[in-house]
């Protein structure tokens, strides 16, 4: 690949557009607001000014809804070899081009499984996709050509490609993706209007669960508009589960040492099964999960004090698999947590005493 035009210079278009083009390729960019594109441009994504040929590869980075549309008038103008899109939904954006009878043979449906909170060009970052899975849903149509087009952006991007058909697609992201967005957005709606008191209190539990719920409204409505089947079934799902748990904890509250026995039973059910589900959820490099021991580090809120102790790790030649780091409330003052592996943790702990840390259990 030596061209390519993105086509929609939001997170998803500007970040390709920034691997690309730090590889060496030449990347047009395009947008329905031509000022984003010049940011994307002015950051060095590539370069709003339209090519004077066919291109390699034409990305459309558009929201789900008006992907199919894009990509039809790209393709009647022939502006590439190759089309894909990054849209969270495969089936729909499929059917639609199929029903306006274009010839599919040059297209495949892409999907990065990365992002962030933040969306636009200002956000993107040309390593947001490595080491991240990159969903690739050819059809039988599908040149060879293309896909190895495909897993060369693919490749540049650093990602992981995996092969699926679009509507196993669609319904895996609404498991993993989009339900869980829904829910994180109702858990934080608990907090708009609560006791102020109650929100200081607020820990790294509670902002594990709502990050994700920072997004913007608007891009979700568009890929959950475009996936609403499959995440409906699945909040179903979840709707039993807490109609079950409430009677549950309502068991509890109950005079009867027999219901009180069953609602502990529901309670405890219902834990298991959410521990025996998140042990599936693929570790680092997305490797099965693995234990880690946790050091915790006390630090002030100052400059340079986590650069020291990942510092300290190194000399002690001790590799952080993973931080968390969770804010004392209304003081300039934070908790570290260091996650390495079993065999590391007294190293890393005898290390940092000795340096002076504050170590905490």
């Amino acid at each position: 690949m030596r061209t390519a035009l993105v086509v929609g210079t939001g997170l998803i278009g500007t970040s390709a557009a920034l691997a690309l083009s730090q590889r060496g390729v030449v990347v047009h960019l395009a947008d329905h607001d031509p000022e984003q594109a010049r940011t994307a441009a002015a950051l060095g994504a590539g370069t709003d000014e339209t090519p004077e040929a066919p291109v390699d590869l034409a990305i459309i980075a558009a929201p789900p809804a008006h992907v199919a549309a894009v990509l039809a008038d790209a393709m009647r103008r022939g502006v590439a070899r190759g089309y894909l899109d990054v849209a969270s939904v495969k089936g729909g954006p499929r059917r639609e081009l199929e029903a306006l009878g274009l010839d599919l043979s040059p297209y495949i449906g892409t999907h990065p499984m990365s992002g962030r909170e933040k969306s636009g060009p200002l956000a993107a970052t040309g390593d947001l996709f490595e080491g991240r899975p990159w969903v690739l849903t050819p059809t039988r149509d599908t040149d060879t050509e293309v896909l190895n087009l495909a897993l060369e952006l693919v490749s540049h991007c650093r990602a992981v490609p995996v092969v699926m058909d679009a509507d196993a697609h669609d319904r895996a992201v609404a498991l993993v993706s989009h339900m869980p967005h829904l829910v994180s957005s109702m858990v934080a709606a608990r907090l708009e209007h609560a006791d102020e008191a109650a929100v200081r209190l607020c820990g790294q539990g509670i902002r594990d669960v709502t990050r994700i719920a920072a997004s913007d409204p608007g891009m979700w409505i568009d890929i959950l508009s475009a996936n609403p089947g499959p995440v409906a079934d699945l909040l179903t799902d979840v709707s039993a589960d807490l109609d079950e748990t409430v009677r549950a904890l309502r068991a509890l509250q109950s005079s009867d040492e027999h219901k009180r026995r069953e609602g502990s039973t529901g309670v405890e059910a219902v834990l298991r099964r959410g521990n025996a589900g998140q042990v599936r959820v693929p570790g680092k490099h997305g490797s099965a999960p693995r234990a880690y021991e946790v050091v915790a580090v006390l630090i002030d809120d100052q400059p340079g004090q986590l650069a020291r102790i990942f510092a300290d790790a190194g000399m002690a030649g001790v590799n952080i698999e993973d931080v968390r780091i969770e804010h004392a409330t209304g003081q300039q003052a934070g908790l570290v947590q260091l996650m390495v592996e079993p065999k590391a943790a007294p190293v890393l702990t005898a290390a940092l005493k000795e340096r002076g840390w504050a170590l905490r259990q």
